[in-house]
């Protein structure tokens, strides 16, 4: 398979409608070095190779045991797909930056991803839709049992994984759920919930982890401590917290129909733009977009045919210029977003 047939799938925590109206994906990932070489910081270009194919090789042997993997350098892709690739959270735009030596095994529907010579040797990653934390964690184990059987890990008894960067020391495992939270946001609520997560131990970012913006209201809850706190121990504290954060919004949501009137007039609104503009631009996009969702939530509008992620999702640059087949300049990009919203919204 190639890269076109690969981005021609659509992932499947895009795919499937969240289970939740509030939590649109949970992610694991569990980072991992090889013992008996540096970290991939201080790899030469020789040696990034060789412990690619290393480790390419262990991953494509697991065909026939656990989820079906397919082993794509990114030495053999353009620009334009590593972009897709970053857009859809299946390669950090870290990894979209560097070169040969480097690359990415997939699932057939992506739910496992797991990234080569990043900041670490092996990052296991799966995303599956909705409130999935044990599922998504099994998942990563179990790849992560059948990889530590063939290659041998960085691992000290006192410390735990050892990883290029020490906050991930310990576990090597980072657990995030991805949340819509609009009302928390209209009714300025965001930034207590916010100072309330850091003596936690926990963090919220925007769309693309650290230093991202949170377009269309869209956050994500992680940890930031993984030495000295077991697997069972993170997982029951990202589910706890997401849980906490869930009643803060729903409670925002029943405040904000103090002012039905108000609402649904801004949803509404929502809906007529998107169905019905022709230029749109990106920003003014994704908060209509979340405008629309909560709309649905609260039972306002009908909902239509693609999930929110995927709405979401479609409307980023790289994703848009890969589907048309063409470059596109801004002016471009901002017709023909509108004309996918058209689209998606009207069921056409």
């Amino acid at each position: 398979m190639n890269m076109t047939e690969v981005l021609a799938r659509r992932s499947h925590w895009l795919t499937a409608q969240s289970r939740h109206p509030i939590v649109l994906s949970t992610r694991v990932r569990l980072a991992r070095n090889l013992a008996d070489r540096p970290f991939p910081p201080a790899l030469t270009a020789e040696a990034a190779e060789q412990t690619e194919a290393e480790i390419a090789a262990a991953l494509e042997a697991e065909k026939t045991e656990g989820p079906s993997l397919q082993y794509l350098s990114l030495k053999d892709m353009d620009d334009m797909e590593k972009s897709v690739l970053v857009e859809r959270h299946l390669i950090s735009p870290a990894l979209a930056a560097l070169g040969a030596g480097r690359g990415i095994a997939l699932s057939p529907e992506h739910r496992l991803a797991v990234m080569v010579n990043e900041e670490d040797h092996i990052r296991i990653q799966v995303i599956l839709p909705g409130i999935a934390l044990q599922e998504a964690f099994q998942l990563a184990d179990q790849l992560d049992d059948l990889l530590e059987a063939k290659l041998d890990f960085a691992f000290q008894e006192s410390h735990g994984y050892l990883t290029s960067c020490p906050t991930n020391v310990g576990t090597g495992m980072r657990v995030s759920t991805m949340m819509h939270l609009p009302a928390l946001v209209m009714t300025k609520q965001m930034q207590q919930v916010l100072s309330a997560l850091s003596p936690l131990g926990l963090a919220i970012r925007g769309l693309y982890g650290e230093g991202s913006k949170a377009w269309g209201n869209i956050f994500q809850i992680s940890n930031q401590v993984t030495l000295g706190k077991s697997e069972e121990d993170t997982l029951a504290s990202i589910e706890a917290v997401t849980g906490q954060i869930c009643e803060l919004e729903n409670q925002a949501r029943q405040m904000m129909l103090e002012g039905r009137g108000a609402l649904e007039d801004k949803v509404w609104r929502a809906r007529a733009i998107l169905g019905n503009a022709r230029i749109m631009p990106a920003e003014e996009a994704f908060r209509l977009v979340s405008e629309d969702r909560l709309g649905i939530d609260m039972n306002f509008l009908q909902p239509h045919s693609e999930s929110f992620a995927a709405l979401f999702l479609n409307l980023l640059p790289a994703g848009l210029r890969y589907n048309s087949g063409k470059e596109m300049n801004e002016e471009q990009l901002n017709v023909a977003r509108a004309d996918y919203l058209r689209a998606a919204v009207n069921g056409e």
